[in-house]
């Protein structure tokens, strides 16, 4: 299963934008709240540096690509139609959103940094609105959500406990099937103090307390701070980082960044998402108006923030975020090929913290069986089943039938 980023966010704030130009999908673009009315799904990629330079030889990717000596890797990427206020009740889109984002690994949430929606995400005149409530806005929406999952089942929580079940598994059956674990809610629990009170002497503010840090590290989430190139929204985007210190906040121009996707695709410019630059190919055929963009897009978001942020984002988010770590496996240890004589073929992403045996299994269950240890082809060492992997690691596993 690709990994899967949910954009979320108001009406109006550029999520479709946003979502066009990482997977060049042409969805309506429109300033009419829910523009997009259902949840629409696209591929995009994550991208890191590929190994194959540092071990001289020449990749032939399969489940990837190789583009300039970076790695493609596919992740799934959704749009989700904005929400209203009190889409945890189920008005509006509420319960759409919901259900999706809850399958979602992890959260962009798109804000427009102009100021340009207001309260409802209405468009608005640029430097009206406040992006720092906007997302506000949403937070509580979720977080009321997993709220009422929480004091919705309070009885039955109760007579669980009182039965002798545990009151972290009891917890976690609730949520298990939006991607919440035992540790999740372990940290939970201890995190807000509520490990040793007795549950049923849980106020509503023990409960939101435990709801709202429960939907943080269930769901991380960085922020999108797009329209950066409007005039002013620089300073709301120094405004969102002070206040959401804790957070990952990103600039981010879609706009941009699709005029560049498009460009590149026609072969006007040369472009590959996430680069700090473009070379103009074809500039006979630009007219004046492309130009004057082009030229807007160098100087007054690449040279004020090195990148249109798009890529950047789905980049920090699968790296940092998710903490996803680069690992390939090979079959032959002396090729790096595998039995199709394909060199580093595959690229898997592993949760920080997986070891050789969880590669096994993402392999292929059967792989576990008879697994001796694996073979560290950047430093010939040795590793045993419950080593540890770490990022950009070339690996090939030792059955008892390959010895």
């Amino acid at each position: 299963m690709p990994i899967r980023l949910g954009l979320i966010g108001k009406t109006n704030t550029g999520k479709t934008t946003f979502f066009n130009a990482a997977t060049l999908f042409s969805e309506e673009i429109s300033s009419y709240p829910f523009t997009t009315k259902k949840p629409i799904s696209g591929s995009s990629q994550a991208i890191t540096l590929c190994v194959h330079p540092e071990f001289k030889v020449k990749d032939n990717p399969n489940n990837s690509k190789c583009v300039d000596g970076w790695r493609y890797i596919p992740i799934e990427l959704i749009d989700l139609p904005g929400l209203i206020k009190d889409a945890w009740k189920g008005k509006g889109l509420g319960n759409q959103f919901l259900s999706i984002a809850a399958q979602s690994d992890a959260l962009l949430h798109v804000v427009d940094a102009s100021g340009g929606i207001d309260s409802t995400g209405q468009i608005s005149e640029p430097g009206t609105g406040d992006p720092i409530s906007d997302f506000a806005d949403i937070e509580e929406e979720l977080v009321m959500w997993y709220l009422k999952i929480l004091e919705g089942n309070r009885e039955k929580i109760s007579k669980s406990v009182r039965r002798g079940s545990d009151l972290i598994e009891s917890i976690t059956d609730l949520y298990r099937g939006i991607g919440v674990n035992k540790i999740h809610v372990k940290d939970a629990l201890r995190s807000t103090g509520l490990s040793e009170k007795d549950f049923d002497d849980y106020d509503m503010t023990d409960s939101k307390k435990l709801a709202s840090y429960l939907r943080r590290i269930s769901k991380p989430t960085l922020i999108v701070a797009n329209k950066i190139d409007v005039k002013g929204a620089d300073k709301n985007f120094d405004r969102l980082r002070e206040r959401y210190n804790d957070m990952i906040v990103i600039p981010a121009s879609g706009d941009s960044e699709l005029s560049l996707r498009r460009a590149e695709q026609k072969g006007l410019i040369r472009y590959s998402p996430g680069s700090e630059q473009f070379d103009i190919l074809k500039s006979d055929e630009l007219n004046k108006k492309q130009t004057d963009a082009l030229d807007f897009i160098k100087k007054g978001i690449m040279g004020e923030f090195m990148r249109t942020g798009v890529q950047f984002a789905i980049n920090i988010a699968v790296f940092k975020l998710l903490k996803m770590n680069s690992i390939y496996p090979v079959t032959n240890d002396k090729t790096l090929a595998d039995k199709k004589g394909r060199i580093l073929p595959d690229l898997l992403l592993l949760k920080d913290g997986a070891t050789v045996k969880d590669l096994a299994r993402e392999i292929h269950t059967d792989l576990t069986k008879g697994l001796l240890y694996a073979k560290d082809l950047r430093y010939n060492l040795r590793l045993p089943v419950d080593y540890q992997l770490r990022d950009r690691d070339v690996i090939s596993l030792v059955n008892a039938s390959k010895k």
